[in-house]
């Protein structure tokens, strides 16, 4: 399942707008398609017009998501909860689900099956994308309101950088889940989800209008 709402501020139109030539949500459809790993690929939307893309790269579009869990800040949980309580009112089940993020061009098929493997040889409920921070984050600081810096952690203000635990994020591709877990409360970041490493330069969580640039000079590396 690809979310790809039509409502997005920071970037208009982001997830129809052209990426080296096409739309950038084919690029999650594709990546889908060429791992060969699934009976059906839906995109949950509340816009015509993302899913008439959808439809042309071979998507399917079997209902439109609700206006009420189409804002800003409804999870992807609930848009994910949404389509498949959808699909099985149309009498389809599935063992496994992944959701995959409509801007990440930089997504992989390998990594899709590799990730699904972990998944189903780990036992846990949710294999999800990540990659480690490229500085420590225990020697991050805020920008006070005067202009100042205070660290989060002062107590590691002479630490060396190898001496400091990494630190990883949710790398914003995608994440497999055991269809009986999206049942109950879902904690991908628990001893429930198990990490799958992504190497840094292959990972952009596409927000901003900045984010958009880093990921084109990614894109082409």
């Amino acid at each position: 399942m690809i979310p790809a709402r039509g409502g997005s501020t920071r970037i208009p139109g982001k997830n129809i707008r052209s990426f080296f030539g096409k739309p950038i949500l084919t690029y999650s459809i594709e990546a889908a398609q060429q791992s060969e790993m699934f009976s059906e690929i839906v995109v949950s939307t509340d816009d015509e017009k993302i899913a008439a893309v959808a439809e042309q790269y071979g998507a399917a579009v079997p209902f439109m998501r609700p206006k009420e869990i189409s804002d800003d800040v409804t999870g992807v949980g609930e848009v994910l909860a949404h389509a498949v309580a959808e699909l099985e009112k149309q009498g389809q089940r599935f063992p496994l689900v992944c959701l995959i993020y409509a801007t990440a061009p930089l997504i992989r098929a390998q990594d899709l099956v590799a990730a699904c493997k972990l998944l189903q040889d780990s036992g846990k409920d949710f294999v999800f994308s990540a990659a480690a921070f490229a500085s420590p984050i225990f020697r991050s600081f805020e920008i006070q309101q005067d202009g100042t810096a205070k660290m989060f952690w002062p107590q590691h203000y002479n630490a060396n950088s190898q001496d400091l635990p990494e630190a990883y994020h949710d790398a914003g591709q995608f994440c497999w889940s055991r269809r009986e877990a999206l049942s109950e409360s879902p904690v991908v970041f628990s001893e429930r989800g198990v990490p799958f490493v992504i190497p840094r330069y292959r990972v952009m969580d596409v927000d901003t209008p900045e984010d958009w640039e880093h990921a084109e000079l990614l894109y082409q590396v």
